[in-house]
């Protein structure tokens, strides 16, 4: 009982982490820039990058047969572990972020693209060919529209993997953002701003994650209304 009173008294109660939010604001305001530019530049990069792997993967079977498996294997490195060798080799600039927030951007972006190129309709890619188009219209024509749900799909998990990565990815080493915020509240024992800056963090995830889905509704709007159809039935 003696403990779990400490531990009370020691958490900030929800008024006091709004307070601390709103005396903050533009501190914590100043430091979301370089974070939401590390986590937009990171999630872009992962994003092209696993969609030209797994349509590469697509076109060249061989690729596939020599990617895939180290594209798998990849995801047993922890990628904390990645972070102080980026840093080692580029440097504690924005750079070194970018590229770890791509490296984890990348993986659900290609398997889930992989994933939509391998489910294509069989019978409309033999109706094309029948009707004399090649690869690129095959491509073009029925596989990228059928794939581009997975995309989305992959491209939602990597968003809510990129602003925490870059977050973590300050911690390593930085001069600004909310994770060297983060570090520097704890450490001066400010523990209503920790919160208030974790909450904060967790609003701009599900924002960014909200940023997805309406990209996709505007860009295949077909797949979004089959799902309010079988919503509503």
């Amino acid at each position: 009982m003696i403990i779990f009173r400490i531990q009370v008294w020691l958490l900030p109660g929800p008024t006091k982490i709004l307070s601390s939010f709103w005396e903050s604001r533009q501190l914590i305001w100043s430091h979301t820039g370089p974070t939401l530019l590390e986590t937009f530049s990171g999630l872009a990069a992962g994003a092209i990058s696993g969609f030209v792997l797994a349509v590469l993967m697509d076109f060249s079977p061989p690729v596939k047969k020599l990617l895939y498996p180290l594209l798998l294997i990849s995801q047993t490195v922890p990628f904390i572990t990645l972070a102080p060798l980026l840093v080692i080799w580029l440097g504690f600039g924005i750079l070194a972020k970018i590229i770890l927030i791509a490296i984890v951007c990348f993986f659900p972006v290609a398997v889930n693209m992989k994933e939509g190129l391998d489910s294509t309709d069989k019978n409309l890619v033999k109706l094309v060919k029948s009707l004399g188009g090649g690869s690129w219209k095959i491509f073009k024509i029925v596989k990228l529209p059928f794939s581009l749900p997975y995309f989305f799909s992959g491209l939602r998990i990597s968003a809510a993997y990129a602003l925490l990565t870059a977050v973590i990815s300050e911690w390593i080493g930085s001069e600004r953002g909310l994770g060297i915020l983060l570090i520097r509240s704890s450490k001066s024992f400010q523990t209503d701003r920790v919160f208030a800056v974790i909450i904060f963090i967790s609003v701009l995830s599900l924002i960014l994650v909200r940023l997805i889905d309406v990209l996709g509704r505007n860009l295949i709007p077909w797949h979004y209304r089959h799902l309010d159809n079988e919503k509503n039935r």
